[in-house]
Formats: structure tokens, C-alpha cells, sequence
């Protein structure tokens, strides 16, 4: 989940703050984010029709079509104007032949039909048709408009959006003009089903736009930069996701790891309970579940085995003991080949889940708690005239405080990545897993650097009371949180270039994740309509 903005909190920050802060030694110089290469917009319903004109408009423009052909180009290259750039090169008319586009002054038959003749013959229904109701397309074919409805009718029906031409093997599409009058003479209906087809199909055959996975929907799709597939997202009804798979925000764990981790979470209970309630057997190594109340239980394998040290045991015993077996003695054992890996395997999940659910859950308590208790102290410090101004601001607060959600969220989905690519799920070369070692050791340590600087930042935030503190330990705090902010900002930024550049590249089939963003995933600007 994304954290709020700074103009939600109604708090600002000028130029006269920013030199007040300097002079106190203040200034911040946080490390900069890498850079936003796009936009992103969120399009609903009544801002679709603007949002594909846009596109519209610069191919027309670029290469002097009409609409239809421009539509056309556009839904060849799924939308994306940079595809058309990359096409241009290799020559315009081969790209609009690619494309089904037939451009009129360059066919020599559709100049015979502005020709004053007054009868023509229409070769689908075989009658000689007046030139009043006859109907020529960009590639110069001809028939009666009945024929041409008829057409229409029958292609919109079965749902295409791009109609072709009548005549046989012809590739050029149908001006969508024409589609809409003939048919909004006849079959009006058919008409505006046929202008929603238009319509969604800048949402169904574009790379670049997909709707938002809010439930219950909230009816937006977003709109990403062209070749932007590994990116995260804030839909303006409060949804963070990833994307390319549609998921909730998960970076810096990649999408394929964040199903994995999905699909073995609705098992986490099971394991859970498995392990608080069961014991391994010694020799088929799978779960008992002790019903009785003798110590001395025995598995369908047939072993028989002490359940209050989980050794091997015979059949005999009482009530009171097991024959030749005595655990009240602690030893130390290696428990070697014979090691239950099973549940080592269940421990270990337990582990990274524990970890991902703790972190989780803090971000949550901070977000909800925590923020509200910080956005009621910055209010009442910025109203309090008897301070000076530059402790009156309190924007840094909201901005530790953003700071700290965004790490605890890192920190939440780095369990998730870590339990897969350190364990034995991911191939990878056996050469490659022996040597995973340092780059292990170089993760494991960043992770935990930034764990013991997100806790004192999430300490000092609790802890910094402005309303009462006095002045000169709200400037130490300040201090303290523009330090702690950096440094978390830092780590997280090492961190995914430790997935990305040393971890990821190992895999036999290697991912991408999205990039790092201080303040959480982009949030979409609603498209005007």
C-alpha cells in the first residue's frame, strides 16, 4: 500500500522553510529517486473518448491519415506510438500496408469512381445500383449501400471493431465513418455498439493501459509509458499494484516469486498447525498427531517412537516408561542424513512468513495509528504563533513518516524473495547456487541494516512529541529523522540493486522487478475529460 500524499496532510513547504533550514543546518539532501520516465494517468468511462484522441491526433498528425487509418495503425501496434516511430524508419507506405491501409490518392480505381457515371454494378447482389447510393472505401471498391449495411451489421455483431472490405482478399479497413452512418440509418443500436467497440478497444488491445484490480472495481484503467511493463502503480481510489501481473504492490520481490508466495500462503495455517500440534516419525520422517495419552506412539509406518523426544523407541513399555529408553537427559545430538527435512522445510517457512507477516503488520499499525497521531501533532505545532517559523514546520514528520511505511513494506516483501532464492525452489545453474553465497551474505546484511533503521526511525517518530518538546530537541530530532530518512532511503536503493544486478541474474530464466521509489508506487492522475 502506498502512503499518503503531503498535500492530503495540507501541509506545504516553501523556499524561505528551505533556506531557514539550511541555516540551522537542516537542509536536507535526501538521495535522489531514479527518475520517472512517464507519466501515469487513471481513464474512466467519461475520459476514455479524450484519452484515445490524444493518440489519435498525433498519429494523424505524423503521418497525414484519416482517423479510421490512424485507429487502425494504432490497434497493429497495440497502441504504442513508439512501435510506429520504429516502423517509420523502414518506410511509411510498407507500414501502412502492413497495417490494412489503402491510401485513396494512391489508388487509380477509387479516382474511376469520381468519375460522373450514373449507374454502377454492385457484385454482391448483382444489380445495377445509381451512383446516389453507392458507396466507395479508400481502396476504390464499390457497392450499394444495402450491401455495405448489411456488411456492418453482420461484423459488428459478431464483435469486430476493425471491418474489412467486401471485396475478396482486399486487407483495407472500412473508413469508420461510413460504418457509422449507414448503420445509424438503419440499425441505430448496432451503431453505438459498434462506437464502443471504437472505444474499448484502446483498452483492450493496449499494452500500456490495463483496468485497475480494485474490488469491487472502481471502473479506471491506468495508463502506463510506452515499454513501463515492470512498474507500480497508485490508482486514485487508494490501490497500489504491479502492472505486469496485476498484483498487489510487491517489489522488491519479482511476480513470478509474489504467485509463488501467494499460492503457498493459503497453505500457512496448515504448516502452522502441523507444526504446534504434530511430531516427525524417526524413519518415514512424516507428521503424528499424538491422540492419546501414553507417550509412546507408533506411526502407519510401524516405527514406534517417544513423543516427548521424538527418538525411536520399541513397542514395549508402561505407563510409566518405554523399555530401554530414557530422555530426561539433555543431549547434544547431530542429527546428521537422518534430519527431518520436512519439517526443517516447515520451520523454515514459518521463519520468512513470521518476518513478512511481522513487518506487515507494523506498517499497518503505523499507517493507521501512527500517522494520524503524527498529522494531529504537525497541526497543532504549526499553529502555535509563539514558535519560530522554521520549528513551526513540521512537513518533515510527514515525510519520515511516508519514508517508514515504504521501508517497512521493502522489508515485508524481502522475506518473501529471500525464502526462494535461498532455498531450493528457483533453478538455477548448480555451478551458480554453489557461489550464491557472498551475494547471500551481502542481501542478509543490508536487510538487516535497514530493519535496525526503520525500528529507531519508527521509535523516534513515536517518540517525537513536537507539541510539548522543547525547542532545541524538536531541531534534534529533526536532525536525527533527516539522517535515519537518508539512510533508509539508501538501503532500500542498495537492496534492489542487490536483487536486480546480483541476485536475479543467477536464475536460469531471470526477472526484472520494478524500480525503487521513495515515496511507494506513482500514483495516476485523473485524465480530464
Amino acid at each position: 500500500m502506498a502512503s499518503d500524499d503531503e498535500e492530503e496532510y495540507g501541509y506545504f513547504y516553501d523556499d524561505d522553510d528551505a533556506e531557514e533550514d539550511a541555516a540551522a543546518g537542516l537542509e536536507q539532501a535526501p538521495a535522489p529517486p531514479p527518475g520517472r520516465s512517464a507519466d501515469y494517468w487513471a481513464i474512466t468511462q467519461e475520459s476514455l473518448p479524450a484519452a484515445q484522441k490524444q493518440d489519435l491526433s498525433t498519429v494523424m498528425n505524423l503521418l497525414n491519415v484519416k482517423q479510421h487509418q490512424a485507429r487502425a495503425l494504432l490497434i497493429h501496434h497495440r497502441w504504442r506510438i513508439d512501435g510506429i516511430y520504429d516502423r517509420l524508419d523502414k518506410g511509411r507506405e510498407r507500414m501502412l500496408r502492413d497495417a490494412g491501409i489503402v491510401l485513396q490518392e494512391n489508388n487509380m480505381a477509387a479516382v474511376g469512381s469520381t468519375t460522373p457515371w450514373r449507374i454502377v454494378h454492385c457484385n454482391v447482389c448483382f444489380e445495377d445500383i445509381s451512383m446516389g447510393v453507392v458507396l466507395t472505401m479508400d481502396c476504390g471498391h464499390c457497392f450499394c449501400n444495402d450491401c455495405w449495411t448489411q456488411h456492418f451489421y453482420a461484423a459488428v455483431e459478431s464483435g469486430k471493431k476493425q471491418i474489412r472490405c467486401m471485396e475478396v482478399k482486399c486487407p483495407a479497413f472500412c473508413d469508420e465513418e461510413h460504418v457509422r452512418r449507414l448503420l445509424g440509418q438503419k440499425y441505430p443500436e448496432m451503431a453505438k455498439r459498434f462506437n464502443r467497440f471504437l472505444l474499448e478497444s484502446y483498452l483492450e488491445d493496449n499494452d500500456s493501459v490495463k483496468w485497475c484490480p480494485s474490488t469491487p472495481n472502481c471502473g479506471r484503467a491506468i495508463r502506463v509509458g510506452a515499454g513501463e511493463r515492470y512498474c507500480e502503480v497508485e490508482c486514485p481510489c487508494g490501490l497500489s499494484f504491479c502492472f505486469n501481473c496485476m498484483a498487489h504492490a510487491h517489489s522488491p520481490c519479482p511476480c513470478t516469486i509474489w504467485d509463488k508466495w501467494n499460492a503457498k500462503r493459503s497453505d500457512g495455517e496448515s504448516i502452522k498447525w502441523i507444526l504446534a500440534n504434530t511430531k516427525s516419525c524417526p524413519k518415514c520422517f512424516k507428521p503424528i498427531e499424538k491422540n492419546g495419552g501414553c507417550n509412546l506412539v507408533r506411526c502407519k509406518c510401524g516405527q514406534c517412537m517417544c513423543w516427548l523426544c521424538g527418538g525411536g523407541t520399541g513397542l514395549e513399555h508402561t505407563w510409566t516408561s518405554i523399555a530401554g529408553h530414557s530422555c530426561n537427559r539433555y543431549k547434544e545430538e547431530s542429527r546428521g542424513k537422518t534430519a527431518d527435512t520436512s519439517r526443517e522445510q516447515m520451520q523454515r517457512y514459518k521463519h520468512y512468513y513470521d518476518r513478512f507477516k511481522i513487518h506487515g503488520d507494523s506498517c499497518n499499525v503505523e499507517k493507521q495509528k501512527l500517522g494520524p497521531t503524527l498529522k494531529e501533532r504537525v497541526r497543532l505545532l504549526e499553529s502555535d504563533l509563539k514558535r519560530p517559523l522554521s520549528i513551526r514546520d513540521g512537513d518533515w514528520l510527514i515525510r519520515a513518516h511516508r519514508r517508514l511505511l515504504v521501508s517497512r513494506q521493502v522489508l515485508s516483501r524481502s522475506y518473501v524473495f529471500a525464502y526462494y532464492m535461498f532455498g531450493s525452489d528457483l533453478q538455477m545453474q548448480p555451478r551458480v547456487r554453489a557461489g550464491l553465497g557472498v551475494a547471500r551474505n551481502l542481501f542478509e546484511d543490508q536487510q538487516e541494516q535497514l530493519e535496525q533503521h526503520a525500528e529507531r526511525l519508527s521509535e523516534l517518530l513515536a517518540g517525537a512529541d513536537v507539541v510539548v518538546m522543547p525547542e532545541a530537541e524538536i531541531v534534534q530530532a529533526k536532525q536525527k529523522a533527516v539522517t535515519f530518512v537518508k539512510t533508509v532511503e539508501r538501503l532500500c536503493g542498495e537492496m534492489y540493486k542487490c536483487i536486480q544486478e546480483e541476485l536475479v541474474t543467477l536464475l536460469m530464466e531471470p526477472v526484472t522487478i520494478a524500480p525503487y521509489r521513495p515515496d511507494g508506487p506513482d500514483k495516476a492522475e485523473e485524465l480530464m475529460a
